[in-house]
This record gives structure tokens, sequence and C-alpha cells, in this order.
């Protein structure tokens, strides 16, 4: 079967829907990174236009299948950050987008079959565009499929959550996840998968790019703040000329580490000089440091200010 192995109860549940013509008129595929949404939506959109699907899997050869594989089917649409009158990226999903998106489900399907709307992240729609979409989610057309896909399903409002069939991805079994690493030649694949937290999608992904190394950067970094050698200013500008975001997952994964070592005889391995609590309250900070880095502030003062609390 296509796909990954944690995909297998997602796919088989709604499957047997569509074999029912019980099928949702949105779906919310929501997630982790890493965990194979995207890939699951692909393929699903790919069995429901195919003219020749078997078991919900497409053909590859039928016209639909053709039109597809060339971004051209008329019936799908793909709504994601769209660019500003001044040519730049938005950061958002706005108001026009979703309103011309809804007048295009509003006209019948080309091929007379479904027509499909997948929402690319769904959770970067700002709140008018949400509010815009709440109608068409309301009163579908018929025949009408829409799929949002999140990595943070919570920063949409619970409007739009409570009028989608929600599809979760969850993090596999570890045996489950080190078979899949290993049948995909990730080399060193416990300790890929411990640094992506179980995540068997971001682990294949990070063991290719220097992760783990990255990793152990991190972790020499703050064992030398906690001993008081080196500046957090050098360790700024290290952390922000590569990977910033993935270096505080992995500082956040540190600290954690730290708190678990504690209830063993000795210090932590990076024998910080925070104690249990207050190595909780910096796990947050990092974590929302993260986050911090999507928005407006300066990247370099808010990593500053979580590496002096460290220190």
């Amino acid at each position: 079967m296509n796909g990954q192995p944690w995909h297998a109860e997602h796919w088989a549940r709604l499957q047997a829907r569509r074999r029912r013509e019980a099928l949702p008129h949105a779906l919310l595929l929501c997630g982790a990174a890493g965990l194979g949404k995207r890939a699951f939506a692909q393929r699903f959109v790919q069995g429901l236009l195919c003219s020749e699907s078997a078991v919900g899997d497409a053909c590859g050869h039928c016209r639909s299948c053709l039109l597809l594989a060339a971004g051209s089917h008329p019936d799908v649409v793909t709504l994601s950050f769209g660019l500003r009158k001044d040519g730049v990226q938005r950061s958002e999903i706005v108001v026009d987008q979703i309103r011309e998106l809804s007048a295009r489900l509003a006209m019948s399907s080309q091929f007379g079959g479904w027509q499909v709307a997948l929402i690319d992240p769904a959770d970067a729609m700002n709140p008018a565009a949400a509010n815009a979409l709440l109608k068409t989610l309301e009163e579908p057309a018929a025949q009408t499929m829409l799929i949002l896909l999140a990595d943070a399903p919570w920063r949409l409002p619970q409007t739009i959550r409570s009028r989608c069939q929600r599809i979760e991805f969850q993090l596999p079994a570890t045996a489950d996840a080190l078979a899949w690493l290993q049948a995909e030649g990730v080399r060193d694949a416990p300790a890929a998968l411990a640094a992506a937290s179980g995540n068997p999608g971001l682990a294949r992904a990070w063991a290719g790019e220097g992760a783990l190394e990255r990793r152990q950067e991190v972790r020499r970094d703050l064992a030398a703040l906690a001993a008081g050698r080196g500046q957090p200013t050098e360790v700024v500008k290290r952390w922000l000329d590569s990977e910033p975001a993935q270096r505080l997952w992995f500082a956040a994964q540190a600290a954690a580490d730290e708190i678990r070592a504690r209830s063993l005889p000795g210090n932590g391995p990076l024998a910080s000089a925070l104690d249990v609590e207050a190595l909780g309250h910096w796990y947050d900070a990092a974590n929302r440091t993260r986050e911090g880095l999507r928005g407006p502030l300066r990247a370099d003062l808010l990593l500053l200010e979580l590496l002096a609390q460290w220190r």
C-alpha cells in the first residue's frame, strides 16, 4: 500500500466513508510537521478524482491523473500564501483569497465530478479570511471538498474546526518509526528519531541535512554557558546564521533532558545552575521564543534574553 504506515488507519476510515458515499465536505488534516499530511492529502485527492481508482488509489494514467500530475486539473485549486501588490509574498492568507475561492467553488465542476480546494497552511488565515470561509463551510455546494492542512490547528477559530471532519496525525510507536526509517536508509536512525522527538518524517529530513551535528552544537553551547565560558552574544550570532528555530527545538529538548537527569544522582549532562522549577520555566521560554521567531520582534534580542536566563 502507498503512504506511510501510520497513515493506514486514517486511510481505511476515509475510504470506508467514500464507499458509503458519506464523505464530508470539509476535512482538517492536522498534526506535527513531518508526519506526511500533505502526501496523504495529495494521495486522497488523486484517488478521489481518478476515473479508474482502485481501493482509493489513483491509476496514474487516466486524463484526470495526467492533469493533476501537470498541475492543471480544472477542478482542483490550492490556496496558500499569495503575493502582495509589491510582489512580496504574504505571511498570511487574506480575505480576498478566500472570497475568490468561494466564487470558484460556486461554479459547476468542469469534469462533472468533485471539486477540491486545498488550503495550506490553513492556520495562516487571518481572522477576516477565516470568517469569510465560514459561509462556504456552512453552505457547501454539492460534490465540493475543502481540505484544510494545519501544523498548528489551535490557531484556527473553533468555528472553523467544528465544521470540519478532523483527521489528526499522531506520532507512531517508536519501533514502527525506527523500522520505517531503517527501510528508508536513514543512518543512525535511533539518534535521528531522538532528535526529532519521535517524529519519523522530521528524523528522515534532519538526518540528511546535518541536524544531528547541530543538536550536539546546541548542547555544547548550553554546557559552555552554564560553566561560564563563552558569551551569549556569540552564541546568538551562530544560532541565527543557521536554522535558529531548529536550534531552539534542540535547546528545549536539552532542558527537558536536564530536568529528567535531576532524578538521578549527580549533575545533569549540561551542569546547569538552574533548579528544576527554573529549568521548566526555561523550557517553556525556549518554545515561546521559537514561536516568537514567526513574529515581528527582533530575533537576536529574543535569543539573547533566553540565553542570558540560561547563563
